[in-house]
């Protein structure tokens, strides 16, 4: 049954595409499809309650420029603001999944990143760490979870991680701040991955359904035409 709605969900996600695909231009549509191919899931990010717009809008370019199509962000204290200026239209071609239900949400969100096969590995110096260039990416997917500058991660995430992993430093500085942090680990990452027989790519209906996402962003009042769409189809 759940196999028979998934089908007839992707293949309403199929048809819709193609009909919006009509609204934009040749162009842009040779860019969905170059761009689409470079994306992952295999690596994905989590954003623990950043606070700081400028950074944390500094790490969705950093994502969408290396090809990382998922965010996660657990908002706790602090509700994650994006500085339009810093992101540069980038949010709206990643894929961003708040945690905000909760006092803590920590918890929650490592759960469901765990539920689907991610391994949870914590950005920070620890006893048990490895250094960046030795993660090991074959071991599964990676989700790697960045803290606040201030307090690095919270003592849930340091617990409920799988691993742990620092980047290299020698200089007088303690640390880097989580935008150049997430930079240097994406950059690396994505390079290695892109080098290895792992298969990082997107999966068919993974396509389609950030395909559609990207030409809502595209069109302007979208929402008209994917009525009209729908009405068409009862």
């Amino acid at each position: 049954m759940k196999d028979a709605i998934n089908l007839m969900n992707n293949t309403y996600s199929k048809e819709l595409l193609t009909y919006l695909l009509d609204f934009i231009s040749t162009n842009k549509q040779t860019k969905f499809n170059e761009i689409i191919q470079h994306r992952t899931r295999y690596l994905t990010v989590v954003l623990e309650d950043i606070y700081q717009p400028h950074n944390a809008s500094a790490v969705l370019r950093s994502c969408d420029c290396f090809g990382i199509q998922d965010v996660h962000i657990i908002e706790n204290q602090n509700e994650y603001e994006v500085n339009p200026d810093v992101a540069l239209g980038s949010s709206k071609w990643l894929s961003l999944i708040k945690y905000n239900g909760k006092e803590n949400n920590t918890p929650a969100a490592i759960k469901t990143l765990k539920e689907k096969g991610y391994r949870i590995v914590a950005t920070t110096p620890h006893k048990n760490d490895v250094n960046l260039q030795e993660l090991n990416l074959e071991k599964g997917p990676v989700a790697l979870v960045f803290g606040t500058e201030m307090r690095g991660l919270t003592e849930n995430a340091l617990d409920l991680a799988d691993e742990f992993m620092k980047i290299p430093m020698y200089g007088f500085t303690e640390s880097f701040n989580i935008s150049v942090s997430a930079a240097l680990s994406l950059f690396h990452l994505s390079e290695k991955l892109r080098n290895s027989q792992i298969d990082w790519k997107l999966s068919d209906e993974d396509k389609i359904e950030i395909k559609l996402n990207w030409a809502r962003q595209a069109i302007k009042k979208c929402e008209l035409l994917e009525t009209a769409f729908l009405n068409n189809k009862k």
